[in-house]
């Protein structure tokens, strides 16, 4: 199979891949309901020594950069209670973590999640996260620019491989939200 977007060696329909995907991704592409067909989620095999985006891209595809999307773990804080939502924003754009973000999860402060809760709390590798798979009571916060795009590379739980997907699927997943203004 030729994967839709990028030059990649190896590029298969996930759900033929599961053994590849980390436990809660896996398990996600394998109970798929999503507004897409699952077959149409592509795995593609990607080296990590390559993962940073400057050198992924001129690896695998300068039309990639425009193609990507990052999924971040953020905390929202109100009292003594803490809520974490996943944000996905096209990779050449940050997330309103302080504006969009806060109004959205009704916190008085928000922040990136540490490293050690968004891969806890996950299950998946730092630099990998995706939102397919994701704990299904969190929000997941989606900036319209994503949804918008036919093909979307995000990660697939684990920092060697990604995934292609529609961008109208992310539209799609439990808990997620279509924000305005989230990626700036």
């Amino acid at each position: 199979m030729r994967a839709p977007i990028g030059d990649f060696d190896t590029a298969a329909p996930a759900p033929d891949c599961l053994d590849e995907l980390i436990a809660p991704v896996a398990d996600a592409v394998r109970h798929w309901s999503g507004a897409v067909p699952a077959e149409q989620i592509v795995y593609v095999e990607t080296d990590p020594r390559w993962a940073d985006t400057a050198v992924f891209v001129e690896h695998y595809g300068r039309d990639l950069l425009e193609r990507s999307a990052n999924c971040v773990v953020v905390a929202g804080k109100r009292g003594g209670a803490a809520t974490l939502a996943a944000c996905l924003v096209l990779s050449t754009t940050k997330v309103d973590v302080n504006g969009v973000v806060r109004r959205q999860l009704g916190a008085r402060k928000a922040s990136f999640a540490s490293t050690d809760t968004a891969t806890g709390e996950t299950g998946m590798e730092y630099g990998g996260i995706t939102p397919i798979g994701l704990p299904a009571t969190w929000p997941l916060l989606v900036d319209p620019a994503v949804v918008d795009l036919p093909w979307v590379l995000v990660g697939s739980g684990r920092r060697r491989g990604k995934l292609l997907v529609p961008g109208k699927a992310f539209a799609h997943l439990p808990g997620a939200v279509v924000l305005e203004g989230l990626g700036t």
